[in-house]
């Protein structure tokens, strides 16, 4: 676990050209986004009409979840496109296989058409979101992948697309000495490989983002913006109702690379819509103004 000496020892790694106020970085306005699925049951039964809800709370990008056969939410890319335009939204971004799919001999065959897919909804990151449970007790599983991640990166490259990797807190587990996280960070290429920093999952693991930053500057080009509540069970909130202190974590967007992020909140209270409006009302009040 990171201790107080090392977090300053790292941040004296800090200079002038990685930590800007946010009236600087955000002197280019950057667009909110939402990851959709925080509405996945709304999606579910009305994507069209969810994805105006989107738009209408301020939102305007969205990641997309749930890719399959070239279809997104039951929509091809013309339809999907065409609907996003509609609301004034794009799509940067999108998650598409576990990271188990490396694991497999002949994972090309499905990634090389995933990537074009992308390309055609004019995503710039294909994002690999999740590493099923049974394929995190050997640091060899994540050996593997990470040198799959390389060799999907390059594809990826060659189509004008860009390869991410988005965290949870299991990647911060020791395995046989190691953490998948260290593994990832430490055996794929920086130009093929970037990585979407979830930040609730970070400060669940016990880690601090600042630190990650400030060890792997330029390598978190996306983020997760979700919030933790204030309760021994750490659950999800909405952004700005927690104790994860985002006013000063996007001070170090241009540290980061950050380029894009994304609201989400895997569990709401009540009506997910009502969490999205909340989230998005706090960052247009405290940080993107």
């Amino acid at each position: 676990m990171s201790t107080r000496r090392d977090f300053i020892r790292q941040s004296s790694l800090l200079t002038a050209s990685f930590f800007i106020s946010k009236e600087e970085w955000f002197s280019t306005p950057k667009k909110i986004g939402l990851q959709l699925y925080t509405l996945r049951n709304e999606m579910g039964k009305d994507a069209k009409g969810t994805l105006a809800k989107v738009a209408a709370q301020g939102y305007k990008t969205v990641e997309t979840f749930g890719y399959g056969g070239g279809k997104w939410f039951g929509m091809n890319a013309t339809e999907l496109l065409a609907t996003l335009k509609e609301n004034g939204l794009s799509t940067p971004s999108g998650h598409t296989f576990p990271a188990s799919i490396f694991l497999q001999s002949g994972w090309e065959e499905k990634w090389k058409p995933a990537v074009d897919d992308a390309k055609a909804i004019g995503q710039e990151f294909i994002v690999i979101p999740w590493l099923e449970e049974q394929y995190r007790t050997s640091a060899d599983n994540y050996k593997k992948i990470a040198a799959s991640l390389n060799k999907a990166g390059e594809i990826a490259k060659k189509a004008g697309v860009k390869l991410a990797y988005h965290n949870h807190d299991f990647e911060f587990v020791p395995v046989d000495g190691k953490t998948g996280m260290d593994i990832f960070l430490k055996e794929t290429d920086p130009k093929l490989v970037f990585f979407e920093l979830d930040i609730y999952w970070v400060s669940k693991a016990g880690k601090d983002p600042l630190a990650m930053f400030a060890k792997h500057p330029g390598r978190f080009t996306m983020w997760h913006v979700k919030d933790m509540d204030n309760t021994p069970k750490k659950s999800f909130t909405e952004v700005g109702s927690g104790v994860i202190n985002y006013k000063k974590i996007f001070n170090y967007a241009k540290q980061s690379g950050m380029k894009y992020f994304f609201v989400e909140q895997d569990m709401c209270p009540g009506a997910p819509l009502d969490s999205t409006a909340k989230s998005i009302a706090y960052l247009k009040k405290n940080i993107i103004k």
